[in-house]
């Protein structure tokens, strides 16, 4: 049979780069790698990509039933000990053991290494033939998972094309408010007070405090979305405002690019409380990231002032 032909020919743990003991979940695992980066879907134009796929689908249908793990180990076994007999002999020697064992055929008509080897091929081959009748669900089942992962890779990528402005990149923020340079509290705005005041909006890829400018800062938002409510509602601290405006990313048309204090809160369509000194309704949302923000604020200060907190 063609294909235990081919199969006898590699090595199927390396081929995986697994060791010859991994257990099933471990050939698994290593299968969906190895076929996760060959996959013929992502490598259209690599001939080779489709190749090394069906190769790879071949060693885990093996490697991962019982029966035929067997049969191939054996052979494998086998081949292995005669490359190690025939490569401690010198080249007298191996015509010599060649001439003997071909005699020894001749004479034995079982119990030949030759003839064991040839009846584990056998049982090799019919093990991969009623692998193929019956079908190999643990085949279908990692090839499925290895397309599903392939189609939320894809879906990720159009989200992230989607919700960011060709040639904009990522929406980032830049962030100023009143702060001195010997002020350990930096302000109020500690990196974890910052985030807790932002991440709120949607996901924060990345928030720099500058070493060089006092109270100053750069958010990089994932989304938009998340960057301009940010911009419409983050007020910051009550007795510190933040300034905030567009760095990169501004989508066209948008509002204001900038405020400053609470004064220019945006109405929101959800339940909120009307401030005494502010414009406009306050969000319930903010309303509590920017308590909790004092709230660690006043901690940090405390502990500088060696209090108990």
């Amino acid at each position: 049979m063609a294909v235990a032909k081919e199969l006898l020919q590699m090595d199927l743990y390396a081929l995986l780069g697994i060791e010859e003991k991994a257990a099933d979940k471990e050939v698994k695992k290593a299968y969906r790698q190895k076929a996760l980066s060959c996959h013929p879907d992502k490598n259209p134009d690599n001939p080779r990509a489709a190749e090394l796929f069906h190769q790879l689908s071949q060693a885990l249908e093996v490697l991962t039933d019982a029966a035929a793990r067997a049969a191939y180990d054996k052979v494998r076994k086998a081949k292995k000990q005669a490359a190690e007999r025939t490569q401690k002999l010198d080249e007298r020697r191996k015509k010599v053991k060649l001439d003997l064992e071909a005699r020894e055929r001749q004479a034995q008509a079982h119990g030949s290494e030759e003839e064991e080897e040839s009846r584990s091929t056998r049982t090799l081959e019919q093990e991969i033939e009623r692998l193929r009748e019956e079908g190999s669900r643990q085949l279908e089942e990692q090839q499925k998972l290895i397309q599903e992962q392939i189609r939320q890779e894809r879906e990720q990528r159009l989200r992230g094309k989607a919700e960011s402005p060709e040639g904009r990149g990522t929406p980032k923020l830049k962030l100023k408010w009143k702060c001195k340079k010997e002020d350990e509290s930096k302000g109020g705005y500690s990196r974890d007070v910052l985030l807790q005041l932002f991440q709120k909006y949607g996901e924060v890829l990345n928030l720099v405090l500058s070493s060089k400018k006092a109270g100053t800062a750069v958010v990089e938002f994932a989304t938009i979305k998340a960057a301009e409510l940010a911009v419409q509602n983050e007020v910051g601290l009550v007795d510190n405002p933040l300034k905030i405006s567009w760095l990169e990313g501004r989508p066209q048309g948008g509002r204001d690019p900038s405020h400053s204090g609470l004064s220019q809160v945006r109405n929101h369509t959800s339940v909120s409380w009307v401030c005494p000194g502010f414009v406009g309704p306050f969000p319930v949302w903010a309303l509590l990231g920017t308590l909790s923000s004092q709230i660690q604020v006043v901690r940090s200060r405390v502990r500088l002032a060696g209090l108990p907190a």
